[in-house]
């Protein structure tokens, strides 16, 4: 029993590893054990290449790989949230739980973010009396139902909901006559653009939800307003959020797919969602980037903002590392909305090491920790800095349009932060 991990590399899909879960423990899921092994032409034609890795550290080569666990990258192919539930749905499945992951990598890992995908899970072409796609109005139109509405039409739908979260989103692809299709359904040449499409958590009458996706697009803009590395602005019409996706790249009727991989698979944290603290991941995060001190900065300058801004939703696959043309660094910022307003009540999920629920973090304290990475007195008086961008940052909301009583509850919570800031310049011993 195995399955072949495919990786988008050199311009086309090709088969890189062999993976094989452990009988045994099969039914523990993602929590059994395993091997992994690269293909044997793959190895040969790119030994040793740091490209050409599955995930970073994975170097390329004839060894046989054991796990007691399943590999986080492999994690991250899987459907989570609303897009595991569409796929349990789709295979009849009435009991969930670990044991159906493996059913779950094989026929639901075809279309993932990033540039790898299982072999077996990748769907026929559709059928030739399906082609023309559905035009923008009918996603709005149908929302949440866009799905069931499309297959019901012949359509290929089943690489749509290849993706992680909560909230339901779909992974389309429009053609160059403005027509969108499911992921995988449309060849590459006849793909101008790549889309998430994204559609409220929970149930579509409660106002706190469409608050939070309405919001998602203006608290974008002021993450770039604040410095933060952006992608594309989204595009909110109607209770539906278009997402412009930055892992595909589309130039001269081709297509890149880029490496991406979540910061829990970066910093090799096994199975679903753990609490991680921001140190594991900012040391994770500075063995695989290209400029360490910038990308760990990068890094701490979106946890202020989330802090800020109180996007409590901020775990380890809502961050992310690009690969692309060699260089590896965070990717643009993604899923930063303001989930203090989800009905579930999500608190901050990553914290750093000492911080206390509802209190600011001990800003000189973790710069003198993170020493290895970042001057201490520098970054002190970085961080020091931050707190005037902070203090401004009501009124950038208002440029940006977000909600007014957003940034009514959030003014109080916004002077603490910056005052959390300017005390880093205070010299701290741990």
């Amino acid at each position: 029993m195995n399955c072949h991990i495919q990786i988008f590399l050199d311009g086309h899909w090709q088969t890189a590893a062999v993976f094989e879960p452990d009988t045994q423990t099969l039914d523990r899921g993602v929590a059994g054990g395993c091997l992994l092994q690269y293909d044997v032409d793959y190895a040969v034609t790119y030994l040793d290449k740091p490209r050409a890795e599955l995930i970073p550290g994975l170097p390329v080569g004839f060894e046989l790989f054991r796990f007691e666990q399943w590999p986080p990258f492999l994690v991250d192919l899987l459907p989570g949230g609303a897009g595991r539930r569409v796929w349990l749905k789709r295979m009849q499945v009435v009991n969930d739980g670990p044991q159906v992951d493996w059913h779950l990598l094989t026929r639901g890992a075809g279309n993932p973010p990033g540039n790898l995908r299982i072999a077996e899970a990748v769907l026929l072409p559709p059928p030739a009396h399906f082609k023309i796609g559905f035009p923008r109005q009918d996603i709005i139109n149908q929302r949440e139902r866009f799905l069931d509405y499309a297959e019901e039409r012949g359509a290929h739908v089943a690489g749509a909901s290849s993706v992680q979260g909560e909230a339901p989103k779909y992974l389309l692809a429009e053609d160059w006559a403005g027509m969108f299709h499911a992921e995988g359904a449309l060849p590459d040449e006849k793909t101008k653009k790549f889309w998430l499409v994204k559609f409220p958590r929970g149930r579509r009458t409660d106002e706190r939800n469409q608050q939070v996706l309405r919001n998602e697009a203006p608290y974008l803009k002021v993450a770039g307003k604040f410095g933060i590395h952006i992608g594309e602005p989204l595009i909110y019409e109607n209770g539906v959020l278009f997402v412009p996706r930055f892992d595909r790249k589309v130039s001269d009727r081709c297509v890149e797919r880029l490496g991406m991989h979540s910061l829990y698979a970066v910093a090799g944290i096994p199975g679903y969602g753990a609490t991680v603290r921001h140190d594991i991941f900012c040391h994770a995060l500075a063995k695989v980037a290209t400029e360490p001190a910038r990308e760990v900065r990068e890094y701490i300058r979106r946890d202020i903002l989330n802090l800020a801004l109180r996007n409590t939703d901020n775990h380890g696959r809502n961050s992310a590392i690009l690969r692309t043309k060699g260089k590896v660094r965070l990717s643009p910022l993604f899923d930063f909305a303001p989930m203090f307003l989800d009905p579930e009540g999500i608190g901050r999920v990553s914290r750093w090491q000492n911080e206390q629920p509802g209190d600011q973090p001990q800003w000189g304290i973790i710069s003198e920790k993170l020493g290895n990475i970042l001057d201490p007195v520098e970054t002190r008086t970085w961080l020091a800095g931050l707190g005037e961008d902070v203090k401004r940052l009501p009124e950038t909301m208002l440029d940006c349009r977000v909600d007014d009583d957003i940034i009514q509850r959030l003014a109080g919570w916004i002077k603490e932060v910056a005052t959390g800031l300017a005390e880093a310049r205070l010299r701290t011993f741990v």
